[in-house]
């Protein structure tokens, strides 16, 4: 049996095993997947999987799906980097009289 056909392995390869902590957000069209794992090393990281929901030139859905790594060493810096440009879009962009930014352009 192929890797990605067993029930004990996801799509990525990775085993389902390795898999500590799942949480879905759905929002829209898109699923956010936050998925933390384990490695043979006993270290964490997290992966966040950003899944989107489209139709196919079959008229079938089609699901396109884009993956971040995360370890644990980058944890402080990621949360940071991310804060300060949710922050920015809080203050600076109704500041600069934007309504709505294009959420596309992400």
């Amino acid at each position: 049996m192929d890797k990605t056909e067993d029930k004990d392995f996801a799509n990525d390869g990775h085993s389902r095993k390795d898999e500590i902590y799942s949480k879905a957000v759905r929002a829209g069209k898109r699923t956010y997947f936050f998925d933390v794992k384990i490695t043979s090393n006993d270290d964490h990281y997290l992966t966040i999987t950003e899944s989107r929901r489209s139709i196919g030139s079959n008229g079938a859905p089609v699901y396109e799906k884009h993956k971040i790594f995360l370890y644990k060493e980058d944890f402080e810096k990621f949360i940071t980097g991310l804060t300060d440009a949710i922050s920015f879009i809080d203050t600076e962009v109704e500041d600069l009289g934007v309504e709505n930014p294009d959420q596309g352009a992400i």
